[in-house]
């Protein structure tokens, strides 16, 4: 046991003790004593940085084709090391580009159901009665539709377009957000510091976005990390019927895709994308789960 010699020790032990901690120290204390997350942050922030600035470094360009290296196994001879697809391109540099393609989709595609979904959920849920009843039921149709049908059809009738993939998943992903955020702004709704600002005279909208919204980020913070991973799997999906992401741009998806065609004559076309979006998957599952773990009161 280490004993305190230092009045300087004493005092910072006596400061922190009648400082505490609050909920979001303590909840980045725990995250980060989550090797599965740590490891998790880590590998995702590798990825990221390699998605971002590694085409800049690499000597060959996505859109190159080498006629004579078509179908060339994984190799070093001419910087081919995860090999070249069936135009002869090499698959690396377009990896990298799939995987900015996808996480792009997937932040993008979040943040507009997390836009939506904050709003319509801490609205409905704050102003309640008829108003409240009205905006879910819109949520339960919507609910009932295909989502997947449903982002086909805007795809085909508005043209497919990069942006338009961004919007349209987005635009279906939010309605488990609006019914996660309405729940927290309920049991919030009769909370004292809510009545204490309704009898100051604040306007509900201000309410809602000063009082509701700060205090439901714990639990969508963890649903955002869970939503992104199935964004990309929805891109994919679309990439996959080759309705998501055109050539010669590419997405993990279209990889996944092109390799899953070619796979009994170059196996490494599907390899090293589906290695690399289930790494992606794992790393942005297990930090949602710690996140979970960090901020649920009940795990303390």
């Amino acid at each position: 046991m280490t004993l305190l010699t230092t009045p300087q020790e004493k005092a910072e032990l006596l400061e922190a003790a009648i400082k505490g901690r609050s909920l979001w120290e303590d909840a980045r204390r725990r995250l980060f004593r989550n090797k599965a997350a740590v490891g998790s942050m880590i590998v995702l922030g590798t990825l990221t940085f390699l998605a971002i600035f590694g085409p800049f470094f690499w000597p060959h360009d996505y859109e190159t084709i080498y006629n004579d290296r078509v179908l060339q196994g994984p190799t070093w001879e001419n910087l081919h090391i995860f090999g070249t697809d069936p135009q002869g391109r090499d698959l690396f540099v377009r990896l990298l580009y799939g995987l900015r393609m996808s996480l792009a989709v997937g932040l993008v595609a979040t943040g507009v159901s997390l836009l939506i979904g904050v709003i319509w959920g801490a609205t409905a849920g704050y102003i309640g009665g008829r108003v409240d009843q009205i905006m879910m039921r819109i949520v339960d149709v919507l609910y009932a539709l295909p989502f997947i049908f449903f982002v086909i059809i805007l795809m085909v009738v508005f043209g497919r377009n990069l942006i338009l993939i961004f919007v349209a998943i987005g635009a279906v992903e939010w309605l488990t957000m609006a019914r996660i955020v309405r729940g927290q702004t309920i049991s919030l709704r009769k909370k004292e510091f809510v009545e204490a600002a309704e009898a100051a005279g604040v306007t509900s909208a201000n309410i809602v976005t000063r009082h509701i919204v700060p205090n439901v980020l714990g639990p969508v913070v963890v649903y955002v990390t869970l939503t992104i991973p199935a964004v990309i799997l929805t891109e994919s999906f679309l990439s996959f019927l080759g309705l998501g992401v055109q050539e010669p741009m590419t997405s993990l998806g279209n990889l996944i895709s092109i390799g899953a065609r070619e796979m009994e004559i170059a196996p490494w076309l599907l390899i090293f994308p589906a290695t690399t979006m289930m790494v992606t998957l794992f790393c942005f599952n297990f930090i949602g789960d710690g996140l979970r773990d960090a901020i649920d009161p009940r795990d303390r």
